[in-house]
C-alpha cells in the first residue's frame, strides 16, 4: 500500500510520499515521487499502484520528454503526455497483468505551475488515463491508503491555509496512516512549492528526525479525548445498572 498526498492551497503546493514497497514478505524502500527540473520547468509527480506499472510509465515518459525535447508551458499538458504514456503501458501489459491475477491500477498525483499557467496546479490522474483537478472546496489529492489521513484534512486544511499549516496537516495525514497501516511507512519524501516562483524543493524525512511531532499529537489528542466536555452523556451513566 502506498500514502501520497498532494495539497493545494493559495501559497502554494505541498507533496507528500511514503516510501515503503512492500514485495511479498518483504518491505524496501523506494521512491514514489519523481521530480523535475531540468527543462525549464519544475513539477513532481507521485504514483500509487503496481511499481511495475508505475515504473515503466516514468520511463516512456522521461524517453518522451529527452527524445521530443519536449517544453511544456502548461501542466495539464505535462499530465495529458503522461496519459499518454499511461494509456501505452496498459495497452501492452494489462492482458498479461489479468492473466496473472493483478488489476492495472496506478493513481497519479502531478503538481507544479508552468510557464503559461496563472497559478500552481494539482491533478489526479485515474488508471484509465483520464483526469481532474483538484478544486479549491477540497484542496487535496489521496492515493494509495486514504482512509486513515482523510479526516485531519477534512477538518483542518483549507485553500486559505498557510503552507505551514498544510504541510503539519499533510504529516498527521501520513502520521494516522503510518500508525493504521503497515505497508505506509518512513522515510517520507516531501516536495514544496511556492507560488510563482516555479521552482520545487524536495526534502526527505527519516523516522527520528519527525517522531517527535508524532508523540506531541499523541499526547495532547488522549488529553484532549480525557477533558472533551461531554455533559451529555451524563445520562448514559447515570442509568447504568449498580454492583
Amino acid at each position: 500500500m502506498t500514502f501520497c498526498a498532494g495539497l493545494r492551497v493559495r501559497d502554494g503546493l505541498i507533496g507528500i510520499a511514503d516510501t515503503r514497497v512492500t514485495t511479498s514478505s518483504e518491505h524496501i524502500v523506494a521512491r514514489k515521487m519523481t521530480t523535475y527540473h531540468n527543462y525549464g520547468y519544475d513539477m513532481f509527480i507521485m504514483t500509487s499502484g503496481l511499481r511495475s506499472v508505475r515504473d515503466k510509465a516514468i520511463t516512456y515518459f522521461d524517453e518522451f520528454i529527452q527524445d521530443n525535447d519536449e517544453k511544456f508551458d502548461k501542466l495539464y499538458k505535462a499530465v495529458n503526455a503522461f496519459a499518454v504514456q499511461l494509456r501505452k503501458v496498459r495497452e501492452e501489459d494489462n492482458k498479461a497483468l489479468k492473466e496473472s491475477g493483478l488489476h492495472f491500477n496506478l493513481y497519479t498525483i502531478i503538481g507544479g505551475q508552468l510557464e503559461k499557467d496563472k497559478e500552481h496546479k494539482l491533478y489526479l490522474l485515474y488508471p484509465q488515463a483520464n483526469w481532474v483537478e483538484v478544486g479549491v472546496g477540497t484542496p487535496y489529492f489521496l492515493i494509495g491508503e486514504s482512509s486513515y489521513g482523510k479526516p485531519i484534512l477534512d477538518r483542518v486544511l483549507r485553500y486559505e491555509s498557510t503552507l505551514g499549516t498544510a504541510l503539519k496537516a499533510g504529516y498527521l495525514a501520513f502520521d494516522a496512516t503510518r500508525a493504521s497501516a503497515v505497508d505506509a511507512d518512513f522515510p517520507i519524501d516531501i516536495a514544496i512549492y511556492q507560488k510563482d516562483t516555479k521552482k520545487i524543493t524536495e526534502y526527505r524525512f527519516a523516522r527520528n528526525e519527525l517522531i517527535e511531532l508524532s508523540t506531541w499529537w499523541q499526547k495532547y489528542v488522549s488529553q484532549a479525548v480525557e477533558e472533551l466536555p461531554a455533559e451529555c452523556f451524563d445520562k448514559v451513566f447515570s442509568e447504568l445498572p449498580r454492583e
